[in-house]
């Protein structure tokens, strides 16, 4: 039980961290695409990444915001 408590309390320590500086965690997409969305496809990493980046800065090297 306590083993249980202490490796949620880690992961969601990494997926915060991971947040705070940026990166998407990709674990948390598949598993929501799966429960969620069963008929649609599962983007790969890179393709996950790119459009987290695009979506974050800007789709297609244009950026999104005033300066």
């Amino acid at each position: 039980m306590i083993f249980e408590v202490f490796n949620t309390a880690i992961t969601r320590t990494k997926q915060s961290m991971r947040l705070m500086v940026g990166v998407p965690d990709y674990e948390a997409y598949v598993n929501h695409m799966k429960a969620a969305h069963p008929e649609r496809p599962v983007m790969s990493y890179p393709e996950f990444f790119r459009e987290r980046q695009e979506a974050r800065y800007g789709a297609k090297g244009r950026l999104n915001r005033c300066c």
